[in-house]
């Protein structure tokens, strides 16, 4: 597998599912991981406390809202300050609040993009400075499928993930002359904690819309990424790559 032996990432959203796939891949190729939670100190630090016993890294979790400006500057600051040197940001974190536009109200508009979209500008503006002065470095943007397609009930969080492609290609543009990457991994139907929590009947549906007949893995995902932010990948930049096992030809 691709080594990211003494690098560091920096993941949003690593306490669980993709974010945390993410985490255990990178920790078993030797990279050191600082990662971002919501809630929960005790879950995220038995987390840190496990990736760092298991692969023998530096693993520290931080409580923050990557939707918030100064707390992602802060954030930004701190880890910098504990890690030193940052390689690579993951801009993970996301939610869903799906219903038909009819329904959809402001508030569950605005919760989306600004915990999808603007936490990426957020952690982007906050280590881009120390990106450029490294002049090194890969970001990696989760969009969806949805972003591509669009989806019925979805409009906010098709939106939000539609805005980071621009974005990726935009951070692509601006930062390639300084050796810094940006690219975009587009999930399709990944089996998380958040699709578990769907009716069988609907999980069934998904399933045979998909060419491989199967719902994706965190690892399937993780595995993309981690090509994305290694060395065997340093002449791909502004690229979106899909991981839907297909679904994207129907």
């Amino acid at each position: 597998m691709y080594s990211l032996k003494d690098k560091t990432a920096v993941i949003t959203g690593a306490s669980r599912g993709i974010g945390k796939g993410i985490a255990e891949k990178f920790a078993s190729q030797g990279c050191h991981i600082a990662f971002t939670y919501a809630s929960s100190k005790e879950k995220a630090d038995a987390f840190a406390a496990e990736l760092a016993q298991n692969y023998k890294i530096k693993a520290k979790g931080y409580q923050s809202n990557a939707g918030d400006f100064a707390a992602s500057e802060l954030l930004a600051n701190t880890v910098i300050a504990d890690f030193e040197k940052i390689d690579i940001l993951i801009n993970n974190a996301g939610i869903t609040k799906d219903t038909l536009l009819l329904r959809m109200t402001e508030e569950q508009w605005d919760d989306v993009m600004t915990t999808n979209l603007k936490s990426a500008f957020n952690l982007t503006k906050g280590f881009l400075k120390h990106f450029m002065q490294n002049r090194a470095g890969s970001i990696i943007n989760m969009t969806s499928v949805v972003g591509i397609t669009g989806n019925a009930g979805q409009a906010n969080y098709a939106a939000s993930k539609a805005g980071m492609i621009g974005f990726t290609k935009s951070v692509a543009k601006e930062l390639g002359s300084r050796n810094v990457r940006c690219n975009a991994i587009a999930p399709g139907f990944i089996e998380t904690e958040m699709t578990q929590a769907l009716d069988e009947e609907m999980r069934v549906a998904w399933t045979k819309t998909i060419p491989l007949k199967r719902g994706g893995t965190t690892e399937d995902v993780a595995n993309v990424c981690l090509f994305l932010a290694s060395d065997a990948s340093a002449y791909i930049t502004g690229q979106t790559i899909s991981v839907c096992g297909g679904m994207l030809m129907q």
